[in-house]
């Protein structure tokens, strides 16, 4: 399937899952993950930085729409697009991607995966938190939710990827 055609089934179905299912999931009123930013996380390694932050700002706008919170999402999701190429970075060490051209699961590792994965979804759910308590009076219940929602996050994501991993590959589970 051509990448292109591949990236907008991701976008759609990603958002989908997200306002439809996941943003019914709460668990004492401090658990608030979010999968979609799946999508951000498997953009080609070396996509022009001006394409990673409209698309980022394109799919955070999408989850404000649906979930009538004005900016938030795109806030969010723009910063972590931006953040993400020294994440890779930082991420990745002194290793070079010469023969990668997504940051997925097959060709990292799961370990590789999980330390990405955790601090993209730190920047997001950060940044998230931050500005919809808009006070630093409220710090302390921001840290929680973003102490709490993380993990549970990360979780989610990883299954996810596991899950439609081995049915991209055709394999049996």
């Amino acid at each position: 399937m051509n990448k292109t055609a591949l990236n907008i089934i991701r976008f759609v179905v990603l958002v989908l899952a997200q306002v439809l299912m996941v943003n019914h999931i709460r668990l004492g009123g401090y658990v608030h993950p979010y999968i979609y930013v799946i999508f951000i996380m498997l953009l080609p390694i070396h996509i022009q930085d001006w394409q990673l932050l409209l698309l980022g700002f394109l799919l955070g706008l999408c989850v404000d729409l649906f979930t009538s919170t004005p900016g938030l999402h795109a806030g969010a999701t723009t910063l972590m697009a931006f953040c993400r190429p020294a994440l890779l970075r930082l991420v990745n060490g002194n290793q070079k991607f010469e023969n990668i051209h997504d940051p997925n699961l097959e060709q990292l590792g799961g370990v590789w995966f999980l330390r990405y994965t955790f601090s993209m979804v730190f920047v997001h759910h950060s940044a998230l938190f931050l500005l919809e308590s808009f006070s630093l009076s409220l710090i302390g219940q921001v840290l929680l939710r973003i102490l709490i929602s993380v993990p549970v996050s990360v979780f989610l994501i990883m299954m996810f990827l596991y899950i439609f991993k081995g049915e991209r590959k055709g394999e049996s589970r």
